[in-house]
């Protein structure tokens, strides 16, 4: 198999019209959405990475696309700022750009939005070579089409995101964690239901079935004690409340996807509260883990046995799943069905069919 591995974006664009079809990695955190093909090649983005620009006053930064995650994040830590998104996996080597790619955000993206919120520009790379620019290095108002938003999520296949520029936040200073077991789903998707309506300021709201709901704040350490305990009682249920190193490790491991078991296939599902209660019945008898994260508005599903039999499933229920892991092949599962608006951009930007299968 070829792989090229660009440093410049100027060895990116001269690199896509020199074969009939790509592949593209980043920090291969997610091989479910790669590309197969006898004659597909690899264009491997981890030598293209650095911080190009930093503003700390600005809140912004730009970035080349295989930058890691957590070097991002140590280089915004000094500033006491941070990525808002909770972007996955950025212990196990997730970059910049593949996370805009792929569209993921973490279960700490409830309060303030996801990478689509943040995303301020783009410098990509078309399907002919072609260096594109969308956006811009200044959080301001902007007018048109956003093609950089129309990057995140699209997996690839309308052009190789090479730089990015994103807006960031002031981190909160520390955090607390209320955690309780409301028994069975329903009670719990209630409960869920019920906390959304108070003003908790909740940065995450997760769900493991049956009924073990986690939730998280954060803010000043002075008032965070009394917020706490408030969102301790408005819970009840027995719920603890978790600080410090207790709480650090609870969202660790749902940011770093660690309670997937070895081997299982793992598919990210968007739906509504509402879809949660019928999504689980189904799910019940394939044994598979599987956690509600964003106030039961994205299901992560670590699926033991063959993809094709989750698709069906997830047909069934009018949904459309995003397989982050797993053997390669379609990216999509599920409930899919021809993007006219997608197809009409990809015509313009890959019209050869280099970054994606018609």
């Amino acid at each position: 198999m070829t792989i090229v591995h660009p440093t410049s974006i100027a060895e990116l664009a001269a690199s896509i019209p020199q074969r009939p079809s790509w592949s593209v990695r980043g920090g291969g955190t997610k091989p479910g959405l790669a590309r197969t093909g006898d004659d597909c090649a690899v264009l491997d983005l981890s030598r293209l990475a650095g911080i190009v620009e930093y503003t700390a006053e600005e809140c912004t930064f730009t970035a080349l696309a295989g930058t890691r995650i957590d070097d991002i994040e140590r280089a915004l830590a000094p500033y006491g700022q941070y990525l808002p998104f909770d972007p996955p996996l950025a212990t196990s080597g997730a970059t910049i750009g593949g996370t805009v790619a792929a569209g993921v955000n973490g279960s700490c993206r409830y309060r303030f939005g996801g990478i689509r919120d943040f995303l301020i520009g783009v410098r990509l790379v078309d399907g002919e070579g072609r260096i594109v620019h969308s956006g811009g290095k200044v959080v301001k108002n902007a007018a048109g089409f956003l093609l950089h938003q129309a990057m995140v999520g699209s997996c690839g296949r309308l052009g190789v995101v090479a730089e990015l520029t994103f807006k960031v936040f002031p981190a909160p200073a520390a955090h607390a964690t209320v955690r309780t077991d409301a028994r069975d789903l329903a009670s719990s998707l209630s409960l869920m239901a019920a906390v959304q309506r108070e003003r908790f300021d909740l940065e995450a709201i997760d769900l493991t079935p049956p009924g073990v709901l986690t939730l998280r704040i954060g803010g000043a350490p002075e008032a965070l004690d009394a917020r706490a305990t408030a969102l301790k009682d408005a819970v009840g249920h027995h719920a603890r409340v978790l600080t410090g190193e207790d709480d650090a490790a609870v969202w660790h491991e749902a940011r770093e996807l660690s309670w997937v078991p070895a081997g299982a296939g793992l598919v990210r599902v968007p739906l509504s509260l509402p879809q949660v209660q019928a999504l689980d019945v189904a799910l019940a008898g394939g044994n598979a883990a599987r956690r509600y994260a964003v106030a039961g508005n994205l299901a992560w599903i670590a699926w033991p046995g063959s993809i094709d039999v989750l698709g069906a499933i997830l047909r069934e229920q009018g949904l459309v799943g995003q397989v982050l892991a797993g053997a390669p092949g379609s990216p999509f599962i599920g409930a899919t069905a021809p993007n006219p608006f997608e197809q009409r951009l990809r015509s313009v930007m890959d019209p050869c069919g280099r970054l994606a299968d018609a």
